[in-house]
């Protein structure tokens, strides 16, 4: 059966390179499982599903293969990969290293950046709390990462974002499995409330210390996913 038989077509903005809108929907239809691991990927059927040349499919495929949210086998198959708790590991490392740096030099702005950046940031918590109640996990989950990407653009490191998304794969479908347990939504937005409150402040080591308890979260349960969901995991 057609993996994408029960999933919407994307409708594409014909304005843009059809690609990257490939990559990122394919992207987040794996990080959301509503493409499991193990589901084997056709160029034909994406092709078809998308209502583009299978050109810029392959293009796509060989992006999420960068990823390792993808397996390609050549002439053979391309297959959504299950999810490597190494390369989680790896990706934990590289966030936290950046992200600390990244609040250390927020908490020193410019009082006129600073005071812009404290108003975005608490926008987006309100987009969050939101998304709490009736909770919406894609909302919620959308937000996560832009509250997160707005702090390398504030701090000038913009590129460094697409860096960690990059290796991110593995450690976003984690997370995407942890979020919809009990209490794990507001446990993200009451991180993120910390975080925002410490640089409000100025205090960097606060801050620093409400994004270790934030970016460990899913990383603290990896036993019960691994028991809830063996199939999935490597």
């Amino acid at each position: 059966m057609n993996a994408l038989t029960k999933i919407a077509p994307l409708k594409l903005d014909r304005t843009r390179q059809s690609a990257p809108q490939v990559f990122e929907a394919l992207r987040e239809l794996i990080v959301s499982f509503q493409l499991e691991p193990g589901t084997v990927l056709q160029r034909a059927e994406l092709a078809e599903h998308f209502g583009i040349s299978q050109t810029p499919i392959r293009d796509a495929l060989l992006r999420l293969g960068e990823e390792q949210l993808v397996d390609i086998f050549a002439q053979h198959a391309t297959v959504v990969s299950r999810i490597d708790l190494s390369a989680a590991l790896q990706s934990h490392f590289l966030r936290l290293a950046i992200e600390l740096e990244i609040l250390n030099a927020l908490c020193v702005l410019p009082q006129a950046e600073h005071g812009g950046l404290v108003r975005r940031l608490n926008a987006n918590l309100a987009v969050q709390e939101a998304a709490l109640n009736p909770l919406d996990v894609p909302k919620l989950a959308l937000a996560d990462q832009a509250f997160h990407q707005e702090l390398y653009a504030a701090a000038k490191v913009g590129p460094l974002w697409s860096l960690v998304r990059k290796q991110s794969g593995h450690v976003d479908r984690l997370r995407r499995l942890n979020l919809p347990d009990e209490g794990k939504p507001q446990s993200i937005v009451r991180d993120h409330r910390a975080i925002v409150e410490a640089i409000a402040r100025q205090d960097a080591p606060a801050a620093q210390q409400a994004l270790r308890q934030h970016l460990a979260g899913t990383l603290s349960f990896v036993d019960d996913i691994k028991q809830r969901f063996p199939e999935w995991i490597v």
